[in-house]
């Protein structure tokens, strides 16, 4: 393989999974303008056209077979199934989170989630914690009580966001599918439910789709695109990197959402909530700290 070649695959990797975090990062931008519209009922758009996006993505691509496989195992069925329901809570909390003037609180989410998944390692599957992401763990949940004491009130959606994105992660570990397949299996589980709730706004007429300027209408179908373009683009830049590598970039999206909640959106960013997001980055920090050294002697041994 030439020195070219080479240095277009090591940049293929960090190029796909930024693309994927930095379209993450800017959702707030587009669930904003449909504020207007109930984050159920936006959730359900979101179902319904990433389904049929992604239907015709398989059709393309030829990759039902991992997905026809996957039809024939009642147990993978049911784990997707709470995968699904795990990842409509997020997706419909995130919309209105968004929608409600909640954006810094949401990317809070996101920050913790990392820490959220180790301690989830911990109590679900019973991992040992080293004694740096114990303390990790520690300075994240000093953070949450320090804005709860604060703030007067426990910062819920960002503790919500986190808990349902690591479980639906830790349920995709169990009954692993590559992205498209798995995304696919579970937007074909919540399509029915969807489909029926908008057709049923549709027929009492509270449904906003078809009374919306043409462009909202046309974001409406594109929630599908939106959604699915960035998991792809994340499991090509997943199958060509390391977790530590990966757990560094994804700390674009969340430091994206939480620019855009303070600079464009102007949501309070006071001093309690400073202290609190600053225990949560120093737990963040040291346990990526850790990680990279822990990866960098590993290389050096090989």
């Amino acid at each position: 393989m030439s020195a070219a070649s080479k240095d277009s695959t090591s940049l293929a990797g960090p190029l796909y999974a930024a693309g994927a975090y930095l379209c993450w990062g800017l959702f707030p931008l587009y669930w904003k303008p449909l504020h207007a519209i109930p984050a159920l009922e936006i959730l359900c758009h979101r179902v319904v056209w990433s389904a049929l996006f992604v239907a015709l993505a398989l059709l393309v691509s030829k990759g039902y077979a991992p997905l026809r496989a996957a039809l024939d195992d009642p147990r993978r069925i049911m784990i997707f199934a709470v995968s699904s329901l795990m990842l409509s809570l997020n997706w419909t909390l995130y919309i209105w989170a968004v929608n409600s003037g909640n954006v810094v609180e949401a990317s809070l989410g996101y920050f913790i989630n990392p820490l959220v998944n180790v301690l989830l390692g911990r109590l679900v599957l019973g991992e040992r914690l080293t004694r740096i992401q114990a303390i990790s763990v520690g300075l994240a949940f000093a953070g949450v009580a320090w804005m709860t004491v604060s703030l007067g009130v426990l910062p819920w959606i960002a503790l919500l966001l986190a808990a349902s994105f690591g479980f639906y992660g830790l349920l995709r570990k169990k009954a692993p599918l590559p992205s498209l397949q798995g995304l696919a299996l579970e937007t074909f589980l919540m399509f029915p439910l969807a489909a029926g709730f908008l057709l049923w706004k549709g027929i009492d007429g509270s449904g906003h789709f078809g009374h919306l300027p043409v462009a909202l209408d046309a974001m409406l179908v594109g929630a599908g695109v939106v959604t699915a373009v960035p998991l792809l683009l994340f499991a090509s830049g997943a199958r060509r990197l390391t977790l530590t590598t990966l757990g560094l970039i994804q700390y674009i999206s969340p430091t994206m959402q939480l620019l855009l909640g303070v600079l464009l959106y102007n949501e309070a960013f006071g001093s309690e909530r400073l202290t609190g997001f600053a225990f949560i980055w120093a737990g963040l920090m040291l346990y990526s700290g850790s990680s990279l050294l822990a990866y960098l002697r590993k290389a050096r041994r090989t």
